[in-house]
């Protein structure tokens, strides 16, 4: 199978990149910069980690890296995304393409793939009511009621999941975890029942350790700008208890060092996800041998309440938790182990690779 997996990357992401990045010259050294900080790499399929000659990766939305291709290539500077990953497909003989951004690239751009393609395969775990990924062979996430949604509009779509990163071991083993509870992720107005669980865990602060990394909204960080008072924007102004524990957005392997030096990650789905739960904070807390302690709902195979990871049901009740919890740290901490295990092992790269074999092969 010649494999092509076009990647996406938060846009809060690109600044970090560009540091990594910087001085290089190379479509190739670029690119192995990014796979080797790790961001999303829960996503990133077997043989691209592995550097299979059959496979070829890029980030399709990032204009330096896909501008160094099309440089060595001796494309026009006028070429658009869309033109230079086409070529990217076209020279690569892909006869698979999957694609985590399909947001970007949608039913226009598969129209446009080269005969040499067979099967096109896209990444999408949010509802997408205004927007149709028909074109494609076979949508995937490892949500049940999103890919029913899917499958109602006439989609074919099939249940994956991410897996777990065998380079988040080393940072499962520390057991120096001098931060008591950690959250890394979204703040936005759609994020109001997160808001609130961070709202109460953050008043922990200061008897506990309390740390969260976030990722602001344009309107947020307007907010809490000297033109924030403005009515138009006051809405949007993070409690002053969050603002005192928190600190920049982390990726990549920064985010894996966070999560390793935290006893407790907490997590908490979106505003939109329903009752059903799965996002990729769990497979990385959890890879990274923190306890999770996340919301109450339906979590995917291996993810247990009470076993290897703790649901709250609201704030109040996920403070009450998160203080129990770290009064017996014996118990936590194997309680942790317990949850890094079941992940490391049922969501393995190895058996996240059969599964996408096996749909390809169904197609």
């Amino acid at each position: 199978m010649r494999l092509f997996q076009n990647f996406g990357v938060y846009r809060s992401y690109l600044p970090r990149l560009a540091k990594l990045v910087e001085g290089l010259d190379s479509f190739e050294a670029s690119r192995d910069v990014f796979l080797g900080d790790r961001f999303g790499a829960s996503h990133v399929l077997l043989p691209v980690l592995e550097g299979h000659e059959t496979t070829f990766f890029t980030n399709g939305g990032d204009y330096i890296l896909q501008g160094l291709w099309a440089r060595q290539q001796g494309m026009p500077s006028t070429s658009t995304l869309a033109d230079i990953l086409l070529a990217q497909i076209e020279h690569h003989r892909t006869e698979v393409f999957y694609n985590i951004d399909p947001m970007r690239y949608g039913n226009e751009f598969v129209r446009r793939l080269p005969g040499c393609v067979k099967h096109a395969i896209a990444w999408r775990a949010a509802p997408s009511s205004t927007k149709d990924f028909g074109a494609y062979d076979r949508i995937v996430c490892n949500f049940p009621a999103i890919l029913a949604a899917y499958r109602a509009r006439g989609w074919k779509a099939e249940y994956f999941t991410p897996a777990h990163d065998p380079e988040m071991d080393s940072y499962a083993a520390n057991y120096e975890r001098p931060i008591d509870i950690l959250f890394v992720g979204g703040y936005s107005r759609y994020h109001r029942r997160r808001a609130a669980i961070l709202e109460a865990v953050a008043q922990l602060a200061p008897k506990l350790r309390v740390r969260f990394h976030l990722d602001r909204s344009r309107m947020t960080r307007l907010a809490e700008s000297p033109i924030g008072w403005c009515p138009p924007f006051s809405q949007y102004r993070r409690p002053g208890a969050i603002r005192r524990v928190s600190a920049e957005p982390v990726f990549g392997r920064d985010l894996y060092h966070a999560l390793s030096r935290a006893k407790i990650v907490l997590n908490g789905a979106v505003d939109m996800a329903g009752d059903e739960r799965g996002n990729m904070r769990c497979f990385e807390a959890m890879g990274c041998g923190a306890l999770m302690l996340s919301d109450a709902g339906r979590y995917p195979e291996g993810m247990q309440d009470g076993t290897n990871m703790v649901t709250y049901r609201d704030g109040a009740h996920a403070v009450q938790l998160a203080t129990s919890l770290l009064a017996q740290p014996e118990s936590l901490q194997c309680m942790a182990q317990r949850g890094y295990q079941s992940v490391a092992t049922i969501y393995s790269k190895a058996a996240q690779w059969r599964e996408f074999e096996r749909i390809v092969s169904e197609i």
